[in-house]
């Protein structure tokens, strides 16, 4: 992308935008959504282009059309989020064919004046459309679209997607289908829409402890836990295959059986954060591993499954643990925390939800997803490959996502967190240590 202008000041001009309606008549009426979508967060991302002088097409225009076309097979994002009055307040879509909200924009700059490898929520965000002054998710469509054109004629795709509509495996297969449709091919993976499989049981049965859900008391309060420190700093921090297999190695011959890359990241970063926050040794710590659970249903979920398939799987510890015991012990914390998601925790966690309406409380927790093994990149809507994606924020502060990136044909991992700043330079301290 050559050479970037460090802290340019992005311009964007937007124009009005319109509604993108399917380019067909769809299904009408209240469309069924699982206690397993309960995110409500927004999730911004990008997707930058380069020109391509042999395509003369209009991105936007390209683009809008394939929307309107795709969105025939998935016509609950052309709907709006509400709730059913007869089925105590649950959230739902209500499938009116109003539309997706599409803007197209102009920057005041080429792609090469702009460093899109940080994680710039100020200048991303600028790339994304926000409707101002809303309160309430019921005043923003599930999708909203934003198609900026460079000076150089290179664009990005700004994406804004409800979590409630889509799982990171959901939305990248859309996306996929949008890209597919622009080039004027079939859809690969046709997208099933029936989320009743996912109903609970009647009756519900909580059959399992699920300590995701429990409360966290505070015990650092007489640590400095940076609890006071307001100034948060969000960075990308590069974890390359040998310091990869470095961690793993850590672990060899120590569990019952051989970890996976995203265990042992996983497992590291919980263990660094605690000790970069200075944690009070018994304050007790959790780690929420994000897990696809396509195929941990008995019979596994349809190809193409349209909605949220994950599971926020709990491993606790005290923090003294964390910090003294060798990594394979809090590797193993991790491996048993993915072990018991099956087809019967599952189903109790979805009658969980059904019974108690549970909010997973954040207090001495953090998040751990990765986008590894999602279609993110494969996003050709003629004009090659996206050369950069990547989301524009955490959805929350405890979170960490773990990026893939390819870099001298090798694939690096980038853990994307925010810390307070004194307690970033202390975890970084930690990350250079591996090698």
């Amino acid at each position: 992308m050559g050479n970037y202008v460090e802290n340019y000041d992005l311009i964007v001009k937007k124009w009005e935008p319109v509604l993108v309606t399917p380019a067909e008549e769809t299904k009408r009426g209240i469309y069924f959504l699982s206690n397993v979508d309960e995110d409500e967060n927004l999730v911004r991302t990008i997707y930058c282009y380069h020109h391509k002088k042999t395509n003369d097409d209009d991105p936007s225009g390209v683009i809008k059309n394939a929307l309107s076309k795709v969105l025939v097979h998935y016509h609950p994002l052309a709907g709006r989020l509400v709730t059913t009055t007869a089925d105590e307040g649950r959230l739902a879509v209500d499938c009116t064919g109003e539309g997706v909200l599409f803007v197209e924009a102009e920057a005041n700059c080429s792609m090469g004046s702009i460093d899109f490898s940080k994680p710039d929520a100020e200048t991303r965000g600028k790339l994304v459309y926000e409707i101002p002054g809303v309160k309430s998710i019921f005043q923003i469509p599930p999708l909203m679209i934003q198609v900026t054109k460079f000076k150089c004629g290179g664009f990005v795709l700004g994406i804004s997607f409800n979590h409630v509509l889509a799982d990171g495996q959901a939305a990248a297969e859309f996306i996929v289908s949008w890209a597919e449709t622009a080039r004027g091919l079939p859809i690969s993976v046709p997208p099933f829409l029936d989320r009743t499989i996912l109903k609970a049981r009647t009756p519900p049965k909580i059959e399992f402890h699920h300590s995701e859900f429990d409360p966290i008391e505070d015990k650092s309060s007489a640590v400095n836990d940076f609890s006071n420190e307001e100034i948060m700093v969000y960075k990308y921090l590069k974890f390359t295959p040998q310091m990869i297999q470095t961690a793993k190695s850590k672990t060899t011959g120590l569990l019952t059986k051989p970890c996976s890359s995203y265990e042992a990241l996983s497992a590291f970063v919980w263990r660094a954060r605690t000790r970069a926050l200075n944690t009070a040794p018994d304050q007790l710590m959790r780690v929420l591993v994000v897990v696809n659970v396509r195929d941990k249903f008995e019979p596994r979920l349809p190809k193409g499954y349209f909605g949220n398939a994950i599971k926020y799987t709990a491993a606790t510890c005290q923090a003294r643990d964390l910090v003294d015991q060798p990594l394979s012990y809090v590797v193993g914390l991790v491996q048993e925390a993915i072990r018991r998601v099956n087809d019967e925790h599952l189903r109790s966690t979805i009658d969980y939800n059904e019974i108690r309406r549970a909010i997973r409380p954040l207090g001495f927790t953090y998040i751990s997803s990765t986008w590894s093994g999602l279609a993110f990149g494969s996003t050709n809507f003629g004009w090659g490959e996206a050369i950069s994606t990547g989301p524009v924020e955490l959805p929350v502060d405890e979170g960490i996502l773990f990026l893939p990136r390819q870099e001298k044909g090798k694939m690096c991992m980038y853990a994307f967190m925010g810390l307070p700043v004194s307690a970033m330079g202390n975890f970084e301290e930690l990350v250079r240590q591996i090698n």
